[in-house]
């Protein structure tokens, strides 16, 4: 069996991945790429997380894209301790933000976090940012 893609545009496609992963041609400025979103818009029920990552299949549906997020009740329950059977997040962007507050019903702060609601001060407009550049006016 041969498969034949009539419409492969090599320069279209190749770009389309660099400028998806944040690194090639953008005329925005300090785009990011934002896990958590991408996450809850091609996989919202999880099931592409729990089949790759077993320690977080007690977890259901969305909730399993931000496991720090969740009170500590909900993790006991599904078997995860932040930090022993699933490691703790190392940045959380604040671009995450809005996308789990939306899925916990809108609430300013999140259920169950431990430390500060958004990045330290030092890289508060950063994020994750796959520039890797400083700002233009710093």
């Amino acid at each position: 069996l041969s498969v034949l893609k009539v419409d492969y545009d090599v320069c279209s496609n190749y770009g389309n991945w660099l400028y998806s992963a944040g690194i090639g041609n953008d005329p925005r400025d300090n785009r990011k790429f934002n896990m958590i979103k991408q996450g809850l818009d091609y996989d919202g029920n999880g099931d592409y997380i729990r089949l790759w990552v077993p320690e977080l299949q007690g977890l259901k549906g969305a909730d399993i894209h931000t496991p720090w997020a969740l009170s500590s009740a909900a993790l006991s329950q599904a078997g995860v301790t932040l930090g022993k059977t699933y490691p703790q997040p190392v940045v959380t962007a604040p671009e995450w933000s809005r996308h789990i507050q939306q899925r916990l019903g809108g609430s300013p702060h999140l259920r169950g976090r431990r430390g500060p609601a958004q990045a330290p001060p030092q890289h508060k407009d950063r994020g994750i940012d796959f520039y890797f550049s400083r700002k233009k006016d710093a």
